[in-house]
């Protein structure tokens, strides 16, 4: 119970701070630091994480949303994360954390590397045009739904670079929509895997309770930190992780 009240505060405060990636750490969080399974962890996940979401995204609602990109992702997205589910449900347990340090790898690869800010297709400015923004919207939301059903992530370390350098959006645009679409592709993959699980209400709410205080917290102060001490944090964080999940995870499949 410890271990979920400490974890979940960290996952809180990244998903406040970063305005995504919080699923990346809570995953190995409920596996290795609660005693979930895979199967158990990946839905409380989707359900802590969209509802931290939802709390991260109250004092972000100011900055500005682009509904129409939110619509047209998380429209994609939702049936796409039905597929991930499907699919995740015929590949080894196993397999599938050594693929969540592959993915958790890229996000802090991409951490690392800067997402500049300049209106495209999809952004609220002059250069906007809905023809070139759908197609690239609907791939956006294809590929992250799907990623939220496979390995219970709510595609927010995607969501942020997809939106700003695919799709043209400001930073802060992007980081208050990324939230609204991982609220909507967490809600969709967890509906996926309600089916046959039976939610552990102790571990969930001694894991939300802190995400939300610490996510509503780390959004205020977000603002007073330096972006690209942020990143690098995030980063380390995530290869440490990334590491831990994948040695762990090759002692089990390697026969002694």
């Amino acid at each position: 119970m410890i271990a979920a009240l400490v974890l979940g505060l960290v996952v809180g405060i990244v998903l406040g701070v970063v305005g995504g990636g919080g699923s990346i750490v809570a995953v190995p969080a409920l596996v290795y630091g609660v005693g979930m399974s895979p199967a158990e962890a990946i839905p409380t996940s989707l359900l802590v994480v969209g509802v931290s979401s939802l709390a991260a995204l109250i004092p972000r609602v100011r900055e500005g949303l682009n509904w129409p990109v939110i619509l047209l992702v998380g429209a994609a997205g939702v049936p796409s994360a039905w597929a991930g589910t499907a699919v995740g449900r015929l590949v080894d347990p196993e397999v599938l954390m050594l693929a969540f340090a592959g993915i958790m790898i890229i996000a802090g690869i991409r951490m690392l590397g800067r997402t500049p800010e300049a209106e495209g297709s999809c952004s609220t400015g002059p250069g906007r045009s809905f023809r070139t923004c759908a197609p690239k919207a609907v791939a956006v939301g294809l590929l992250v739904g799907f990623l939220t059903g496979l390995l219970g992530v709510g595609g927010g370390f995607l969501l942020t670079p997809a939106l700003t350098l695919f799709l043209g959006l400001r930073m802060k645009q992007a980081v208050g929509s990324s939230l609204v679409i991982i609220v909507l592709n967490s809600a969709a993959g967890f509906s996926a895997h309600a089916a046959g699980f039976t939610i552990n209400w102790p571990i969930v709410l001694a894991f939300a309770a802190p995400a939300i205080l610490g996510s509503l917290a780390a959004a205020r102060f977000a603002r007073r930190l330096n972006d690209r001490h942020i990143r690098v944090s995030f980063a380390v964080l995530i290869f440490i992780v990334a590491a831990w999940v994948a040695v762990n995870t090759a002692a089990t499949l390697i026969p002694t």
